[in-house]
Parts: C-alpha cells; sequence; structure tokens
C-alpha cells in the first residue's frame, strides 16, 4: 500500500507541511474510529474538481465495518460522494449526507474540513455510517457528531496539546498504558477529578485508583468491546465507557461523560409521566360518577324516551371514559384506537346486557396510536353507531353480528361498522336521529375526515376516515 506521502505526491499539489499534517491526523484516525464506531478517511482534493482522493482509513476494532477491503488510492466521485467534494470545495462542514463507497455501499457521512495554517482546506475527514442504522439508538452518536466537528482547524502538530482533538472533546479521556498506569489526562478528566476531590496530579496514577466503578483490570481486558457502565457519586450521575486495544502499548481508554443534567431531565418526565396518568385517573372517575348519577336519575323516571335520552348520554360520557382508562395506564397522551374501540364494545355490551351468543360484536383490523383528541371522538363516534345499531338494527329478532374493522393507511385511516340487521331508509332517517348527526359533525369538524352510509335489508355499513 502506497503511503500518505506518495499519494499526495502522486495525485495533489500539497506543500510538504500540508503532507505532515496530514499525517499526524493520520495517526489518530484509529482511536477516533473506536471512539465513534464508524469508518474513518482522510480525503484529499486533486487536480480534477470532481475527483478526491483517499489517503488514510481506520475501521474500528469494536465494531463491525462498512468495508470488506481497503480503500486508500482509490478515488472519490462527486457522484457518488457529495458530501466530501462539497466540503473540499467550499471548507464547510457537511453532515448526514447519503454517499456510495467504492463497494457500491449506501452510507451516511459526516464530513470536517482539515485546514492548514493558511486557512486553505487541504483534506477532509469523513465518518462514515450505514445509511439502515438506528442513529436514535446509536450509543455513540454525541461523540460521533462532536469528533468530527472537532477534527480540521483544531489539529495543528502533534506537539502543541492544544492541538490534540482529546483537548477539545467534552467527555473526560484517561489513557493507560498495558501495566494500567494513567498516562495521558485531558483537562476535562483533570477538573472532573477535581471536583471529586482528587489533590494529586492523575499522570502515573494506577488504574485502582482512578476508576470510579467496581471493574477490574484484568476484567476489561477480557471484554473486546466497549464496556458501558453509570455510576453514581455525590450528585454526579457519570457514565464510563471503557475502549480495551491489546495490540497498543497504550490499550486502555477510559471516558466519562457527565450525563447528570440527562438524568434529572429523565427524573422530570418520569414525574410527569406519573402526573399525567393520576389526572387521565381522576377524570375517569369523576365521568364515571357523572355517569353513575345519570344511571340513578334514569331509574327514577317512567317516561321512556326522557329514560332512553339519559341512558345514550351515560353511554356517551363512559365512552369518554374509556379513553381516559387507558390514557391513565400509559401516562402518555396516545392511545392504541384498537384498544379504545374494544373498551367501548365491553362498556356498551354491559350496558344493554347483551351475551355473545346472541348479538356477536367483533373488533378486528390493526391496532395504531393516536392523539387522545382523535381517540376520544373516535371514542364517541362508535359508541354512537353501535348504540344505534343495538337499539334499531334487529328489531323483532334476538340474533345478529356487528364487525367493527380498523384499517391503517398511510395519510388517511378508516374505521368501519356493519351490521346485518333489518337496514333502513338513510334520505329518511339520518337527518333526524341526534346520533347520526353527532356522528358526522365529529368526523367533519373534528376528524376532517369524511362519512358514508349505505344500508339495505341485508344490513347497513358505516365507514368514515381520518388522518393520521
Amino acid at each position: 500500500m502506497q503511503s500518505i506521502r506518495e499519494l499526495c505526491y502522486m495525485y495533489t499539489n500539497l506543500s510538504d507541511d500540508d503532507i505532515t499534517k496530514l499525517e499526524h491526523i493520520a495517526e489518530v484516525l484509529p482511536f477516533i474510529s473506536n471512539l465513534v464506531e464508524a469508518d474513518v478517511f482522510i480525503d484529499c482534493p486533486t487536480i480534477d474538481p470532481n475527483e478526491a482522493i483517499v489517503i488514510a482509513e481506520a475501521k474500528p476494532s469494536n465494531h463491525y465495518s462498512m468495508y470488506k477491503n481497503s480503500v486508500v488510492g482509490e478515488l472519490a466521485l462527486r457522484e457518488n460522494e457529495p458530501a466530501a467534494l462539497r466540503t473540499l470545495e467550499i471548507g464547510m462542514p457537511t453532515r448526514d449526507l447519503k454517499a456510495l463507497t467504492q463497494e457500491c455501499m449506501n452510507v451516511r457521512q459526516t464530513v470536517e474540513p482539515i485546514k492548514n495554517d493558511k486557512d486553505r482546506t487541504i483534506g477532509v475527514l469523513i465518518i462514515e455510517k450505514d445509511l439502515t442504522e438506528n442513529n436514535g439508538d446509536n450509543k455513540n452518536i454525541e461523540l460521533f457528531a462532536e469528533t468530527s466537528k472537532l477534527i480540521g482547524n483544531k489539529i495543528h502538530s502533534n506537539s502543541n496539546n492544544e492541538g490534540n482533538i482529546t483537548y477539545h472533546i467534552d467527555d473526560a479521556i484517561i489513557i493507560f498504558d498495558e501495566n494500567g498506569v494513567v498516562r495521558f489526562v485531558n483537562p476535562v478528566a483533570e477538573k472532573l477529578y477535581q471536583k471529586l476531590g482528587y489533590r494529586d496530579k492523575l499522570i502515573g496514577m494506577d488504574f485502582e485508583n482512578i476508576s470510579l466503578d467496581n471493574k477490574l483490570l484484568h476484567e476489561i481486558s477480557c471484554n473486546s468491546e466497549f464496556d458501558t457502565s453509570e455510576v453514581n457519586i455525590g450528585n454526579l450521575t457519570l457514565q464510563v465507557k471503557y475502549i480495551y486495544q491489546s495490540s497498543k502499548v497504550l490499550n486502555l481508554v477510559m471516558l466519562i461523560k457527565d450525563i447528570t443534567d440527562m438524568k434529572q431531565k429523565e427524573k422530570e418526565l418520569i414525574l410527569k409521566s406519573v402526573a399525567i396518568k393520576e389526572i387521565h385517573h381522576r377524570v375517569k372517575n369523576n365521568l364515571q360518577t357523572i355517569a353513575s348519577l345519570l344511571r340513578l336519575q334514569s331509574r327514577r323516571i317512567d317516561n321512556m324516551e326522557i329514560k332512553s335520552a339519559l341512558d345514550e348520554s351515560m353511554n356517551r360520557i363512559l365512552s369518554i371514559a374509556a379513553t381516559h382508562e387507558i390514557l391513565a395506564q400509559e401516562g402518555i397522551d396516545e392511545v392504541d384506537i384498537k384498544e379504545v374501540i374494544q373498551q367501548i364494545k365491553l362498556s356498551i355490551s354491559r350496558c344493554f346486557n347483551i351475551s355473545s351468543d346472541k348479538i356477536n360484536i367483533t373488533v378486528e383490523g390493526d391496532g395504531f396510536k393516536i392523539d387522545s383528541d382523535k381517540s376520544t371522538s373516535i371514542a364517541l363516534i362508535v359508541n354512537e353507531l353501535l348504540q344505534n345499531s343495538l337499539q334499531y338494527a334487529f328489531e323483532g329478532r334476538a340474533y345478529g353480528d356487528i364487525n367493527i374493522k380498523i384499517q391503517r393507511g398511510k395519510v388517511y385511516s378508516s374505521i368501519s361498522v356493519v351490521d346485518d340487521g333489518m337496514g333502513f331508509d338513510t334520505d329518511l332517517i339520518s337527518n333526524k336521529s341526534l346520533g347520526l348527526n353527532i356522528v358526522k359533525s365529529l368526523v367533519k369538524d373534528k376528524l376532517h375526515g369524511n362519512f358514508n352510509i349505505v344500508s339495505n335489508c341485508n344490513g347497513t355499513k358505516i365507514l368514515f376516515d381520518f388522518k393520521n
């Protein structure tokens, strides 16, 4: 494999000083690669403005690499790697842009310019991640962003500590030799240990005096992957990570991140979740109390028309309570719509005192989360439709089927309520029925959807949709 200097002489117009700077940065590529768990490269400009040359690379030893072979000495084309060429041209970072590798793999690239003392871009540092990798679950995503941001102007020479990348990362970094003796610490580590009460310099201390968790040196050396733990010391919560490289003289790196603020925010979110649960629980109880009062009032009334109106109002209140009951269990502002409808089915079955061997109500289709406002409207709609079917569809007979189907779409989802009852004249009934007017109003004004009803002697099908 050709050296960095040989490649630069062959493909670029860089000066010896520029090439020396790139060689210094290339020395820390393995450390960066392991730190961010990604393939890392240095590309330089060529005479052709649409091409760059790969002069150095590093593959992570603690994570899978996207590459089977080395790509040092190969060209990066603008059509495949626009991020690299853009940063080379304008000297500005490029974040999380799609690219196609020399081995025809789809990746995302974060690119940072490398500049010389005259502020000229002489190369770029490229960090590549698998396009299919879930960034939300990437445990090193913060280090990934920090590392790419700090390369370039920050690095001036190996002899100047202020130019070393480790001096510009927000994490505490401590590096040990093969005997477990501290050989390097960055300023963040020094300040952290001073905060913990250490008065002596950390350089030269043994691992046993520096370790903040209960791990032993030989245990870490047996684990080739990232070893991560959380420790609570005083009022601080710290995340401790170890990177072990058996082939290096300085073979153990300890990274310490202060996650106190993050943990405090997590506690606040948990407290908010508990508060939300309690609020929904109380709302549900209050609604059920109102329904109970209406039920008592209904029993005292002999007028069947008034009694029916009170019972319908009671069912509407209970349908809203069903949503709050689920929200009280979840502690969030989203509920599974299928679960809500199942609750409506049980509630209205109890109210009408029907058994499944006579009137069979089935709920099928997709289950997915929607916000509480939509779920409340849908609960009311399904309650009205079920109530209408049970009251009027099976008049003169004691059996029948009602099917509720939920279908999730990309933009709009739909719910249908189908019974095999006697049907009705939609032109005569739909405008007079309070229940159907409530349904139409909710679909139009609350769900911003469409409402459709078809009825004949074989039964009735009502379909409505709503935006996801």
